[in-house]
């Protein structure tokens, strides 16, 4: 075959360390548009980016040659030190979790993405990363996820 074609969406979420709740509303926007600029600045696709005060979620689509691993840890290192320089006490949590989206699906998650603020009023981080962990079929310890 003389070309790849790769189809690698990601949905990737992080939390703040402790889940504490440092990512104001007025600098959200701004740190939304920072991140998918750190992104894109390395070749990803951002298709959507939003969050809380206390986590980000961030629709990616990477590129063949791109590892996960190392995109997540370039928005995070980068993204902590522009927050860090208006609240010196941020960290982002160790650890993410990313969840591959069929292509028939990338509308309904970016929709879901965008909507963070509201989807929240109703349901709290933890249980919607457990569901989300759960609809993954991945095993996990909730003292471990959110340890």
């Amino acid at each position: 075959m003389a070309h790849s074609y790769v189809s690698s969406v990601f949905h990737i979420v992080f939390s703040t360390k402790g889940r504490t709740q440092l990512i104001r509303a007025d600098l959200q926007p701004r740190l939304w548009n920072y991140m998918a600029a750190i992104a894109r600045n390395h070749g990803v696709r951002v298709l959507a980016v939003g969050g809380t005060t206390d986590h980000v979620h961030v629709l990616v689509e990477l590129p063949a040659e791109a590892k996960l691993a190392e995109v997540v840890r370039t928005v995070e290192c980068n993204s902590s030190r522009w927050v860090r320089e208006k609240c010196p006490i941020f960290q982002w949590q160790q650890g993410y979790g990313a969840f591959s989206v069929s292509p028939s699906q990338v509308e309904r998650v970016k929709q879901y993405v965008r909507n963070q603020a509201k989807h929240h009023r109703t349901r709290s981080f933890e249980d919607e990363f457990v569901a989300m962990l759960e609809a993954a079929r991945l095993s996990y310890k909730r003292e471990q996820a959110f340890g």
